[in-house]
């Protein structure tokens, strides 16, 4: 697990984030409620296809901005677990695109066109699945009640540019802040932007509303959400600096006790945690913990207090254990694990880690082979296997996988930088060019991408197939950068 540095443009301003998914239907959750009836002027202000060319957009100039995470397990349980949400939502249009940024501030939010994206510090932050689930619920309602094409009419009377100042503010809070250049630009719209985030208020009441009815029929505790709430305002109380997450969504003590109150309307009950959940939570403590030595002493100590069956301080543990390269003793706690827990798949593929650690390539692949027969394109155990067959030189065979694996996660800057190594290594030339040009638009790099473009056309002979389909992904770069430009 680790993360890559997108190098690409960068737009300045401060700001607001806007926009996410949610809940049930509109007429519903007025019903139930007693929501007001903003009215959807959104789709005379901008069709649902320019938000989603305007969010993708957005989206590459951010990872050019920032630096982002690349764990598989990470990057797959948001997107299941979004996706769940996603089912019992109001969200029309459910092409969403997710990035996890590289940053223990607690940070979540959506932009325009679906965009989801995260913070590695809400998994530090949100103590329970639940938890988690009411932050993602909150931000899809933002994206299904469309809240950033209806500000675009406040935003054009106030004259802010809405997403240049969304990606300073993301890029400002994945920084710590501490980033003078980005600060002295966001202080000149201060004002400007604490205008929006007042108008903003509505639609985050409306966001909390329908993301609770949301929870609900996931099958999640609605009562997460004011708990969340009311660490969030704890954290606030005492931090004189509040992270981007609290100043783009203020809480109140009366937002904490209006979400208490329709909690408790919608009745109890519901799930709390999973197991998973607990197990990302610990790969990600690792993550951000000063040294692996450190990381194995807290998980023993959790063991110690919470006793043998606190499973997700074991698999911190094992993990911290592997980083150190202590093999036979993480391989003591992964045998625990999978004895006490045989079918959960971020245990079984633990042990893949494991084996991939020890430079057992081959015992890995095999494991990596079983567990695709029983989770056939499964992201994680593709992308290890293609990783692993690469480091086995078995080059022409991660080809194939990796082309499966970009074949279904086109938008995957993370599989492109990884096709590239493969294909390099294969001989594909054109493919290398190719992967690197599709790596370089999603990461917010233009010029590099078009260079790549040219390199792969020189290349290509008179290859008539594969002259269509880097003219056509010339084009799609032309598109994008007048995207760009309307910023």
């Amino acid at each position: 697990m680790g993360f890559r540095h997108f190098a690409g443009a960068v737009l300045v301003g401060g700001g607001l984030l806007v926009a996410g998914t949610a809940g049930m239907s509109t007429a519903v959750a007025q019903s139930e409620f007693n929501l007001p009836s903003l009215g959807d002027t959104s789709a005379s202000i901008m069709s649902r296809e320019q938000e989603y060319q305007l969010g993708r957009a957005w989206l590459s100039m951010l990872r050019g901005a920032v630096r982002t995470l690349d764990d598989p397990l990470l990057k797959d349980y948001l997107e299941q677990h979004v996706y769940h949400l996603v089912q019992t939502s109001q969200l029309e249009d459910r092409r969403l695109a997710f990035v996890v940024i590289n940053s223990s501030q607690l940070n979540a939010f959506a932009a325009p066109g679906g965009v989801i994206g995260v913070n590695g510090g809400l998994f530090l932050h949100a103590r329970s699945e639940s938890e988690f689930a009411s932050v993602m619920a909150h931000e899809l309602a933002h994206l299904s009640q469309r809240h950033f094409a209806r500000n675009l009419e406040h935003q054009q009377r106030m004259r802010i540019p809405l997403m240049t100042a969304m990606l300073a503010s993301v890029v400002l809070a994945a920084s710590g802040g501490g980033d003078a250049g980005f600060a002295a630009l966001a202080s000149t719209q201060a004002a400007a932007i604490q205008e929006q985030r007042r108008f903003s208020r509505q639609n985050e009441q409306e966001a909390d509303r329908i993301g609770l009815l949301n929870l609900r029929q996931a099958g999640y505790d609605p009562g997460a959400m004011p708990d969340m709430f009311e660490r969030l305002s704890q954290l606030s109380r005492f931090d004189r600096t509040p992270p981007e997450f609290l100043l783009t969504h203020p809480v109140s003590q009366s937002r904490i006790a209006d979400s208490r109150n329709r909690a408790e309307q919608l009745g109890g009950g519901g799930r709390r945690d999973s197991l998973d959940y607990q197990m990302l939570r610990a790969r990600m403590q690792l993550f951000y913990e000063q040294s692996p030595g450190l990381a194995a002493q807290r998980f023993r100590a959790q063991l110690e207090e919470h006793g043998e069956q606190h499973h997700a301080a074991r698999y911190g543990l094992m993990q911290a254990l592997l980083r150190a390269s202590q093999f036979d003793e993480a391989e003591q706690q992964l045998q625990q694990l999978l004895s006490a827990e045989p079918g959960n798949l971020i245990i079984r593929y633990a042990q893949i880690e494991l084996e991939a650690g020890r430079g057992l390539h081959a015992q890995a692949l095999a494991h990596a082979d079983r567990l695709l027969e029983e989770h056939p394109g499964h992201f994680p155990l593709l992308f290890i296997k293609a990783d692993l067959l690469m480091a086995s030189q078995r080059h022409r065979e991660a080809e194939q996988v990796i082309d499966r694996l970009a074949g279904l996660r086109p938008g995957d800057p993370d599989v492109w930088y990884l096709a590239a190594e493969i294909r390099g290594l294969a001989g594909n030339i054109v493919g290398v060019h190719s992967a690197r040009a599709e790596y370089f638009m999603l990461a917010g790099d233009l010029a590099q991408a078009g260079e790549q473009l040219d390199l792969a056309l020189r290349r290509s002979g008179d290859n008539f197939v594969h002259n269509a389909r880097i003219r056509a992904r010339q084009q799609e770069l032309e598109r994008l950068r007048e995207v760009i430009k309307g910023f």
